[in-house]
């Protein structure tokens, strides 16, 4: 999708970018921002404790292109290709699949809590009827 600045990630730089993108806080984080600049700040800082040197922009771009990878992926997958495929899948499809789940599960409260106020006004028209 984008050039990360030149010099290409290794698969170290990007198993240590996904194990700092598979924390709770940094995904939570990233789901609500669209403007996440301090965000990927954050994450450069962490792979600097790992040695690793790359500047908010690069991480940003590496997390868009693994994202926008993924994704292409599991949409062949679902519509039952096989032959697409991709390093780390697994580990994205755990973060990834995961925070969709969680989109899920809170419409599906959202809906339930909705239910009742329905089954109320129905019964009140009931009574008036």
């Amino acid at each position: 999708v984008a050039n990360e600045g030149g010099k290409h990630w290794t698969v170290n730089e990007v198993r240590a970018l996904i194990r700092i993108w598979s924390d709770k806080n940094i995904q939570q984080q990233l789901e609500g921002t669209v403007r996440n600049k301090r965000i990927f700040e954050q994450v450069a800082a962490r792979l600097q404790k790992f040695g690793i040197d790359r500047d908010w922009k690069q991480c940003r771009t590496k997390y868009k292109n693994l994202k926008h990878e993924y994704k292409s992926v599991k949409s062949a997958q679902d519509s039952g290709s096989t032959s697409r495929s991709m390093k780390f899948f697994r580990e994205l499809d755990a973060i990834l699949r995961h925070s969709t789940m969680e989109h899920a599960s809170k419409s599906d409260n959202d809906e339930s809590e909705r239910l009742p106020e329905w089954r109320q006004t129905k019964s009140e028209k009931d009574s008036i009827g």
